[in-house]
């Protein structure tokens, strides 16, 4: 029999992503798959090595009567192997088919309106009674306008999720095998990433490399939100930067009197999201440059970072572990928790570490004061000063000055136990547990005396966390104890010096792996962002 002119079948499909793989066999990110013919990744070198095509006809939706199809297949005769490519129009011979898909809102399942205070009586009009409709009162057969559900339509990023831009993938050039420059490496999201590699260029041909334009890294919109110029850097051919007046105007690649100048030597990414993995702005800082003719290639740096809406930016320790020699991310409890929608911790300083007493060259504690010199993971450190005491101080201003200078201003309450802890995970967070310790030091025979603090010790407990193959540092345990000594009431006109120091230790407490036993990633095993990759 004749196929009906339309048949509208709910066809259920996924939400999000709202992108079709039509290519099954595409497994791997900015990478090859053996033997997938349809990988737009592969290269005519990586055909010749293929013995057959995994998936050989490409579709759509089966259920069409007719549609276009990619039939792929490989020539083993020709010398080196050669991939075969071809658009044929396939037939469905299945008597139900879908002559068209004119009713958009079948292929998927929409969000239900949720009912408020405002919208009740309607809904309670519309669906109130023993029997009703939701087909609307017309089909649109104009399926490429939008509707007002897909306009608005955003997508939510889990961590490690590639970038989506309206054509592929938000790229961040990096070395692959060489040095040279691939663009096919995705950028994940909250991945801050930062990148160098070589791109070869010359003179002569500086307009058509695209690479090292501007136009290149900012023509592809991130689904609804277009990426902007943030600012534009000027490198002369001596390295001097100058910052560039107006962003609103794309500075191209030209030729200019035996120069090629405005060719991008590196891009900034800065993305803005929500806590719940919304992309709300994106933004690129530019470093142009210029070459000469004798130049037959250039160095561009790459580097993305994000930010969550309403925070301020906080430079990591590590992702997730704390890496060696940088500083120990801290804060204290803030006055919004237990809020969930409060930030749970705030920083100590205008770079939320923890800091001790800086040592300076004339070891006068009075000159050091305010001097502080972050904590920077897996060093042992020592620092300290001296403290002319005399016969007319006071006990306790001298105490509270001497707590100022071991503990600055602001003390801090926590310690972040990953590099990358954010401050609304409570769970986190090490709290710094406070001890007391005194010494007898006896300056007179006097029968006044006076308890001050003249150390501040920290020791930090950390751990290997996660697969033995890859382990994270994670800190489990942090102890600040202060030491006081007795110092006795001086005699008129009598001095005494006494020495005040700062030191931190760190100590090694992972388990080591029982003899004979094989030890498994833990549960808590952070795999890699595209592991599951096409799906989350």
């Amino acid at each position: 029999g004749e196929h009906a002119d339309t048949c509208k079948v709910p066809i259920l499909t996924s939400i999000s992503p709202p992108v079709t793989k039509l290519c099954a066999c595409d497994l791997l990110v900015a990478q090859c798959d053996a033997n997938c013919c349809c990988d737009p990744d592969c290269s005519a070198e990586d055909f010749s090595l293929f013995t057959t095509c995994s998936i050989p006809i490409v579709t759509g939706d089966s259920r069409l009567c007719s549609q276009k199809a990619a039939v792929y297949s490989l020539d083993v005769e020709a010398n080196p192997p050669e991939r075969i490519f071809k658009v044929i129009d396939q037939v469905n011979p299945n008597l139900f088919c879908i002559h068209a898909t004119n009713y958009k809102q079948a292929l998927s399942f929409s969000t239900p309106e949720m009912p408020t205070s405002e919208n009740f009586d309607e809904l309670l009009q519309r669906f109130g009674s023993a029997t009703f409709s939701a087909e609307p009162d017309s089909w649109n057969e104009n399926t490429n306008v939008p509707t007002p559900s897909d306009a608005n339509e955003t997508y939510r990023y889990e961590y490690g999720v590639p970038i989506q831009t309206v054509d592929a993938f938000l790229r961040l050039p990096s070395p692959v095998v060489s040095s040279w420059c691939s663009d096919a490496n995705p950028a994940g999201f909250l991945v801050n990433q930062a990148t160098k590699c070589i791109r070869s260029v010359s003179v002569e041909k500086c307009g058509t490399i695209q690479a090292v334009s501007m136009l290149f890294y900012i023509n592809s919109s991130i689904l609804t939100v277009n990426i902007s110029v943030q600012s534009i850097a000027f490198q002369s051919l001596n390295g001097t930067r100058t910052l560039l007046n107006g962003t609103e105007v794309l500075r191209l690649p030209v030729v200019l009197d035996e120069l090629c100048i405005n060719i991008v030597l590196g891009v900034s990414y800065h993305i803005t999201y929500t806590d719940t993995g919304e992309i709300t702005e994106a933004a690129a800082a530019f470093v142009l440059g210029a070459i000469n003719k004798e130049a037959l290639s250039i160095e561009q740096s790459f580097a993305i970072s994000f930010t969550q809406v309403n925070t301020e930016p906080v430079a990591l320790s590590g992702n997730p572990g704390y890496i060696v020699g940088l500083p120990l991310r801290a804060g204290f409890w803030s006055q919004g928790y237990p809020c969930l929608g409060e930030t749970f911790l705030a920083s100590t300083n205008k770079y939320s570490q923890l800091t001790i007493l800086h040592s300076t060259s004339s070891q006068d504690c009075l000159a050091a004061q305010g001097a502080r010199t972050p904590v920077l993971f897996g060093y042992n450190m020592i620092s300290g000063c001296t403290l002319r005491i005399t016969a007319a101080m006071k006990c306790q201003p001298l105490t509270q000055t001497l707590l100022d200078l071991l503990k600055g201003q602001s003390f801090p309450e926590y310690v972040a136990s990953f590099g990358n802890s954010q401050a609304q995970d409570v769970l986190d967070w090490v709290p710094i547990t406070h001890l007391h310790s005194s010494e007898q030091r006896i300056y007179s025979t006097s029968q006044s005396s006076c308890q001050i603090p003249v150390s501040l010790e920290i020791e930090v407990k950390w751990t290997k966390y996660g697969s033995l193959v890859n382990p994270q540092a994670r800190i489990v345990n942090v102890t600040a104890t202060i030491t006081t000594t007795t110092l006795m009431q001086l005699p008129s006109g009598r001095e005494r010096t006494i020495p005040v120091t700062s030191s931190v230790v760190f100590t090694d407490v992972s388990s080591p792996a029982e003899p004979g036993y094989k030890a498994w990633p833990t549960i808590h095993a952070k795999l890699p962002f595209d592991f599951f990759f096409p799906f989350v």
